[in-house]
C-alpha cells in the first residue's frame, strides 16, 4: 500500500435509494449498508489503515421525516451491540465524533461504552461520525480553544487548533470516498480535508464492495500529491 495513506474518510451515500429501487423501506437500505461498513472496516485493517472515518449521521440529518430518524438511531444501538463485540475482539478502537446533545440518553450511553472498552486497542481507529458538521465542529473546537487560552491570539495557530478538534491526534485524511454518485464534501471534515484527494463513485452504499474499495486505493496512488509546492 502507499505509505502516504493513512486515513480514509468515507461519505456513505445511497442507502434509501437502494431501497427504494427494490421497494423496500429505507430503513432497509441503511440496515444494509451496517454490512457493508464491515466488509470495509476489514479490509482497512488488512491495510493497515491508521484511521477509518465514516460518515454515518449530519448534523442535518434530523431534517429527514420523523419516523426514519427514530428508524435510524434505533439502528444505530442495534449495530453496537451486535459488532461492538467482535470490533473490541479485532483490535479496532472506536471513536464517536460529532456533537452528542441531542441523542437519545441510550445511545450516547453504548457509544461511550463502546469507546471505554475498546480504548485500549492498538489497531485501526474506526471514527464514526454521528450528530457530525464539520462547521460544527470547528465552532466546538473554537469554544475548547477559547476555554483553555481565553482569547490569546498568540496560540492560536494551526497545530494548537487541531488539538481540540474531534480528531486530535490522528492523522488527517489523505482519501475521500463518496459512493451514490455525489460529488460534494456535504459538511464533513471541513478542517481536516484540506489537501485530501477526492474520488467518487456511482456506486449506491450497499452495493459497494472491498475489491471497489481497492480500485479507489490504487487510483490513489497514481497520484501526486503536492500540497501546494512543486513535487
Amino acid at each position: 500500500m502507499n505509505p502516504e495513506l493513512k486515513h480514509i474518510a468515507i461519505i456513505m451515500d445511497g442507502n434509501g435509494r437502494w431501497a427504494e429501487k427494490r421497494g423496500l423501506p429505507r430503513i432497509e437500505g441503511h440496515r444494509k449498508g451496517v454490512e457493508v461498513i464491515r466488509d470495509i472496516v476489514a479490509k482497512s485493517s488488512e491495510k493497515k489503515l491508521v484511521s477509518l472515518t465514516l460518515y454515518s449521521f449530519s448534523t442535518e440529518n434530523w431534517r429527514r421525516p420523523l419516523g426514519e430518524v427514530q428508524a435510524l438511531l434505533r439502528l444505530f444501538e442495534e449495530s453496537i451491540d451486535r459488532y461492538g463485540p467482535e470490533l473490541k475482539e479485532k483490535g479496532v478502537k472506536v471513536i464517536f465524533i460529532g456533537r452528542r446533545e441531542g441523542l437519545p440518553e441510550n445511545l450516547v450511553a453504548r457509544m461511550a461504552q463502546l469507546e471505554e472498552e475498546t480504548t485500549h486497542n492498538t489497531g485501526l481507529k474506526l471514527n464514526i461520525a454521528l450528530n457530525y458538521g464539520g462547521r460544527d465542529e470547528i465552532l466546538r473546537a473554537f469554544q475548547k480553544w477559547f476555554a483553555v487560552y481565553r482569547g490569546d491570539f498568540e496560540f492560536l495557530r494551526e497545530e494548537i487548533f487541531s488539538r481540540f478538534l474531534d480528531t486530535a491526534g490522528q492523522p488527517d485524511p489523505d482519501l475521500v470516498i463518496r459512493t451514490g454518485g455525489e460529488q460534494r464534501l456535504s459538511n464533513f471534515l471541513l478542517w481536516q480535508t484540506a489537501y485530501a484527494e477526492l474520488w467518487f463513485t456511482s456506486t449506491l452504499w450497499p452495493d459497494f464492495t472491498p475489491e471497489e474499495f481497492e480500485v479507489a486505493i490504487s487510483d490513489f496512488s497514481r497520484r501526486k500529491r503536492k500540497f501546494g509546492g512543486i513535487r
